[in-house]
Parts: structure tokens; sequence; C-alpha cells
């Protein structure tokens, strides 16, 4: 039996992001021009990823309309760019609850973060020029999630996958070094980048072919 003291303290705070990647999420507007917004609420499955996002949000409403976007993850390098985007929204006029929290209409983020935007292959919306990895996505279903219908769940899957090459692993074609790979992290609205590895990894053993799904032959078909 252990001994070891139970030291957890209940509390109850109003958020729960512990840690996780940015994404810069670029979707088309209902003009045709692009817009671009970092988050936080992301995870991936195989060839699919899970999105979480505000229904008011103007990324939102985009991907609802279109079905499509690129899923750009910036490195920590990239933390001032991001940090420019905050409190700024590609919709005008700027609701109500984003305008009390600071928020403000700008109409062109690639523009206001000081990045580029390149052509997509299989969808509209551009890719980051300067983040090293960007994924092409469309959207599967979207799920609401709670009571209010406040908060939407996407479920997308990729169709491209872009890398710049100094991530890729050495010797192979299609893995990334995760040792040069630094994405930035979101910890409680706070910006972190990543550490050296701290523990050798037994999951690491299983080759990494064995993880391939239909969702990547389908791809590969575009």
């Amino acid at each position: 039996m252990s001994i070891f003291l139970d030291q957890h303290t209940r509390i109850e705070p109003n958020i729960l992001y512990f840690g996780t990647p940015v994404v810069l999420i670029s979707s088309t507007k209902e003009d045709g021009t692009p817009n671009l917004a970092p988050m936080s609420s992301a995870f991936w499955l195989g060839w699919r990823g899970m999105l979480g996002l505000g229904s008011r949000a103007k990324t939102a409403q985009n991907l609802v309309r279109t079905r499509e976007c690129v899923l750009n993850l910036p490195s920590d390098g990239l933390a001032a760019a991001v940090d420019r985007l905050a409190l700024t929204t590609g919709s005008d006029p700027v609701p109500d609850r984003k305008w009390e929290r600071g928020y403000r209409y700008v109409p062109d983020k690639f523009q206001r973060a000081g990045l580029t935007p390149t052509p997509s292959e299989t969808v509209a919306p551009p890719r980051v020029a300067e983040c090293p990895v960007s994924m092409e996505a469309v959207v599967e279903a979207v799920h609401p999630v709670g009571d209010d219908g406040g908060v939407l769940a996407f479920e997308v899957r990729v169709q491209r996958v872009w890398v710049h090459e100094e991530i890729r692993m050495a010797g192979t074609s299609d893995r990334i070094d995760p040792d040069a790979w630094r994405p930035l992290i979101m910890s409680f609205q706070k910006l972190y980048g990543l550490g050296p590895q701290v523990h050798p990894s037994t999951l690491a053993r299983i080759p990494e072919h064995l993880y391939r799904g239909e969702d990547l032959e389908r791809a590969r078909a575009l």
C-alpha cells in the first residue's frame, strides 16, 4: 500500500488550458478574403483533428459555411506574430461579448501578424509560409458542446501535410524530428516553448507506419 500523502487541493479554475499547441487557423470570409485566427483547443487522432471554437467566432462561422480550413502550427519563434493577433477579430461589427473584452476588428489578419499567405493545394484558404507545419483540412462533422450552443467541436479530416525541411527527420521522407520541432504552447493564456525530452518513450518503439489509416490513403487520391 502506498504511504504517499494526498497533496491535492480542490479548486474551481475558470479555464482548463493546462497546455496545448497553438494553431493558426486560416479560413475564407464571405468576400473571398482569408481570415487568420489563433486557437489552442485542438488535438489529433490519425489524420483527423478536433477543434473547439466559440460558435460566434468568425472562424467557426467560416468553417460552417465553407467546410474547409488550414491548420498552421507555429513554432515558439513565432510567438510575437501570434500575439499580434490577440484581441482581434474578423467579424465586423465586433460581437458584444468580444467588444467587452477589448477585441477590435482587423480586416487583414495576415498583415497584422506580419505573416505570408501561400496557396494551398486542396482547399481555398492559404497556408502560412512561416509556420513549420501546415495541414489542409475539410470539415467532416460539427458537434455542439454544452447546452447553450456557445461552443462547437469541429471534426476535420486532413488532406495535405506540409512541413519545413528542417523539422523532417534526417534520412526519412515522412517523419517529424521531435527534437527539431519546437511547437508554441498555450498554457493558461500564456505562451511557452517546448523543453527537451525528459524521459525515453517506450511508445516510440512502435514504427510510425503502423499508424497509417484510410484517411491518409484517401488524401493521396486527391
